[in-house]
């Protein structure tokens, strides 16, 4: 298990799995509030920024490319997360 996990690709992996089945769990069990869609969409925004840096190696990019797609993703996130608050008034 150690040299499973020396490995950063493996740790993002099981970081992006247990967020996923964390998201699972709370959409599943019916959390409602504020808090948990915070949660929610505070874990979409971590698992999208550990794709784009470590999957799609923006890491170590320009700078340029690194703040376009890490905008596009805080976008991205802000829209759903405004849709899901107008369609819950």
């Amino acid at each position: 298990m150690m040299n499973f996990l020396k490995n950063r690709a493996n740790v993002v992996w099981l970081v992006l799995v247990l967020a996923t089945i964390s998201t699972f769990e709370l959409g599943e069990h019916g959390a409602a509030g504020v808090k948990a869609l915070a949660a929610i969409f505070g874990l979409a925004w971590i698992k999208g920024q550990l794709v784009i840096f470590d999957f799609m190696e923006l890491r170590h990019a320009p700078l340029f490319w690194r703040i376009v797609v890490g905008g596009w993703l805080c976008v991205v996130v802000g829209i759903i997360a405004l849709a899901y608050w107008i369609g819950m008034r």
